[in-house]
């Protein structure tokens, strides 16, 4: 094998070297060869203008549409929808009432912002609501109206994976009134009786139920968030018969939207109402002091009580109902305070 020729490190083979005319007198060349660097330049000035002039221009970019303008469009289109399903009847109502599509359309609509932005309801322990299947609430009741109840329906529909629709027992009042009375019935509350709560747990609904009634909503302020008695466990009772767990649910905040100070008693049995509530700001402020102060509220569920291992005839059972009605009552409680703890202030 004939020995490699080393080619020394930055320098070219003589063969691929070119021969360069010498320059004489006023930079004229000596000899017929041209300047070879000057064609390489003119050459390489050429290609890219030929390459650039093959390649056609690019189109212009479309226009960016506007921010938002999808979701207007959206939103106009899910508003006609339901317009067209109004005025045609299609459309369900259950045998309570409940209709759902103008639930989910208009009345979360018109809750969602006063729980989201005006209230800040933060909620804990969705997850121990099941994801089919009946469940019992219950939850303690306070603010002389009852907005803790609707609070407590939009957090379960927004929160919840299933986005699962809570349905409230209401008191006899509630169905009295004339407005009030269509607008619970198509939110799908019903009244607070045993049969419809265990019609609809059998069915698979989430059920809510606050046992303090209008002890809750009417004690005073001084009283906050110490629970009233919860009746004769009549809940309890219901959820045996049905076999639905019961979910123990705390709500702070709600305490403070009426501070009521005190009771017109005389005024109330004229009115036909429970009480007549006397705040800082109502009567004193007219229309205007019916408006709720922005509290923070927080909302807690806490860990389910199977009632699926009892027997059918535990129902019957006052023992059994009174331990497991002060079990509810006494996490509900307990539950109240450690969020009272927890909590920096009445409004952050």
């Amino acid at each position: 094998m004939a020995d490699a020729k080393v080619i020394p490190f930055g320098e070219e083979p003589r063969s691929s070297r070119r021969k360069v005319p010498r320059l004489g007198r006023g930079g004229r060349s000596q000899g017929s060869l041209k300047p070879v660097p000057q064609q390489r330049d003119e050459a390489l000035e050429q290609r890219p203008q030929t390459a650039a002039a093959a390649v056609p221009p690019l189109p212009p970019a479309p226009p960016k549409p506007a921010p938002g303008s999808g979701d207007w469009e959206r939103k106009l289109a899910h508003g006609l929808n339901f317009l067209r399903r109004r005025i045609t009847g299609d459309y369900e109502v259950d045998d309570f009432g409940y209709d759902q599509d103008l639930t989910e359309q208009v009345l979360m609509s018109l809750l969602r912002p006063l729980s989201d932005k005006y209230f800040r309801v933060e909620v804990k322990g969705i997850e121990n609501i099941p994801d089919s299947g009946g469940a019992l609430v219950v939850a303690n009741h306070s603010g002389v109206l009852p907005l803790d109840g609707l609070m407590l329906q939009v957090a379960v529909h927004d929160n919840h994976p299933a986005k699962r629709h809570l349905r409230l027992l209401a008191a006899d009042l509630v169905f009295v009134l004339p407005v009030i009375n269509e607008l619970a019935r198509k939110a799908g509350h019903t009244l607070a009786c045993a049969e419809d709560a265990q019609l609809l747990l059998e069915r698979g609904e989430v059920v809510g139920v606050m046992p303090e009634g209008f002890k809750g909503i009417g004690k005073p302020f001084s009283e906050r968030y110490k629970l009233q008695r919860f009746g004769r466990g009549g809940f309890v009772s219901t959820a045996l018969r049905a076999g639905a767990p019961i979910v123990p649910c705390s709500i702070v905040g709600a305490e403070e939207i009426y501070p009521m100070v005190g009771n017109a008693k005389t005024l109330a049995r004229l009115l036909g109402i429970p009480y007549f509530p006397i705040t800082p700001t109502f009567p004193l402020l007219g229309p205007l002091g019916a408006v709720p102060l922005p509290t923070k509220w927080t909302i807690q569920f806490g860990e389910p009580i199977p009632t699926d291992g009892y027997p059918p005839e535990a129902a019957d059972d006052p023992m059994l109902m009174f331990n497991l009605t002060d079990q509810v009552r006494e996490t509900i409680q307990h539950t109240l305070y450690k969020l009272l703890v927890q909590r920096r202030s009445v409004f952050f």
